[in-house]
């Protein structure tokens, strides 16, 4: 099987222009790449699946056990050429300490991953060598199989770095990439915008293609990416439904979605209808609502100016349709949205209270919550598993449904209250993956 992990030393060092670039090449040689991201990334995903055609999936060891990211893993690569995955933060980096923990390291032994370590070798030759070996013996059950040197100008430079890393460490250096602010991908406050706002994108990707291809040899990261399979059974008590619709917001201000989240709720029996709080006047006829997150806050005007939309909403939830909405979707869900120019805009107003949006991030990581009543999701004292990620506090006055707890390395390190529930309506900061909470998704069809 064809697969390989493209790891950096580090957030920023470059690993996502130059996965991109790589699937973009492989794509040119009419390979079907299936995409992937470690962790909970939203954005990235979007990048790959621009690229390749084809959707990307997240593998998250938080949300997943090991069997069942196998499964998945093993299920929608098998149509594949090759499996691209593109790591988190560093290679080492996961959630706390241990490098075995939601770690791209990780993610590398469970599929039998080839890793492609990403460097910067600005300002470096020799000292190169030291970073690589370093990556190299802190986890021996790691396969290491090739180095790419980012952020170097000419050629000579690359060919010091090359001699170096390989004479003492052993690991073959595959090629490097000079820095081009052509390739830059614009960002904001949660990274890089959604591609679902670029445009020109395909010229972009086009001339990355080209570019990589002139300095990274594509041929030998094929001849290495071959690695074994890996053998997973697993079988889960999925529910099922007939006859029943569910409406998703999808557009660019909601598409933070889990492409598996989405397929599941496909395959245990629902029909999906695509509407734009944006652009479309109502709600399609639909049994349940999901509202995903996204960047309500840059559309906040246009969110405002769709009235009939936002009448349409309340009007399911008043009907007792069920509505589930995360991050982005609780935010739509509230009275107001005040941005980070202070405007304030007229939302849906199912809770009282309204959004602010903060100079840096309220939550970020990894957390559970634990249900102080019954909701669509989860009865009193079950426990949702997910994570947030935001930079807006929904400030209300209505009581709180979830008590947040996250941990590090079994220790509770920090504790809040989240989310609100009122009727058949759920909305919290939460991300959750439906796979981790079956029973969660169980009670959401039964509602």
């Amino acid at each position: 099987m064809k697969k390989i992990l493209i790891a950096g030393t580090n957030s920023g060092v470059g690993k996502t222009t130059i996965a991109l670039g790589i699937m973009k090449a492989l794509k040119n040689r009419g390979l079907n790449v299936q995409p992937y991201k470690v962790g909970p990334d939203y954005i990235d995903t979007a990048y790959h699946t621009h690229i390749t055609g084809k959707a990307s999936r997240n593998l998250d060891a938080y949300m997943l056990e090991d069997d069942l990211l196998k499964c998945l893993f093993n299920k929608t690569s098998k149509d594949a050429d090759i499996a691209v995955v593109e790591g988190v933060m560093g290679l080492y980096d996961g959630y706390g300490t241990d490098i075995n923990s939601c770690s791209s390291s990780y993610i590398s032994k469970l599929l039998k991953l080839p890793v492609l370590l990403v460097i910067d070798g600005k300002a470096m030759a020799a000292s190169s060598a030291a970073m690589v070996l370093g990556y190299k013996m802190l986890d021996n059950d790691m396969n290491l199989k090739g180095v790419i040197v980012n952020n170097v100008k000419t050629a000579s430079h690359f060919q010091l770095i090359k001699g170096a890393v390989e004479k003492y460490t052993g690991v073959e250096v595959i090629g490097y990439f000079p820095p081009n602010p052509d390739f830059a991908l614009p960002s904001r406050h949660l990274g890089l915008i959604p591609s679902q706002e670029m445009e020109a994108l395909e010229d972009k990707f086009s001339a990355l293609g080209e570019e990589i291809e002139k300095f990274i040899d594509i041929p030998r990261i094929l001849e290495i990416c071959e690695s074994e399979e890996v053998h997973a059974e697993l079988k889960l008590d999925i529910p099922k439904v007939q006859g029943k619709t569910l409406a998703l917001a999808y557009d660019k201000a909601f598409n933070f979605y889990y492409e598996d989240n989405l397929e599941l709720l496909e395959e245990v029996g629902l029909t999906i209808k695509r509407f734009s709080p944006l652009y479309d006047e109502v709600v399609p006829e639909c049994d349940y609502i999901y509202i995903g997150g996204g960047f309500p806050e840059v559309f906040a005007k246009e969110l405002e100016a769709n009235k009939s939309m936002r009448d349409s909403l309340k009007k399911a939830h008043e009907k007792n349709v069920s509505i589930y909405a995360e991050c982005g979707g609780l935010m739509y869900l509230g009275e107001a949205l005040v941005t980070s120019e202070d405007e304030s805009y007229e939302m849906v107003g199912i809770f009282k209270g309204k959004s602010i949006m903060t100079k840096g991030l309220k939550r970020f990581g990894y957390c559970e919550g634990e249900a102080k009543e019954d909701t669509i999701l989860s009865k009193k004292g079950e426990k949702l598993r997910g994570h947030e990620f935001h930079h807006s506090e929904f400030q209300s006055d209505e009581k709180e449904a979830y008590t947040m707890t996250k941990e590090r390395e079994g220790k509770v390190i920090s504790e809040w209250s989240g989310g609100y529930t009122k009727g058949m309506t759920l909305a919290s900061y939460l991300h959750i993956h439906f796979y981790t909470n079956i029973n969660a998704l169980r009670r959401f069809l039964q509602a």
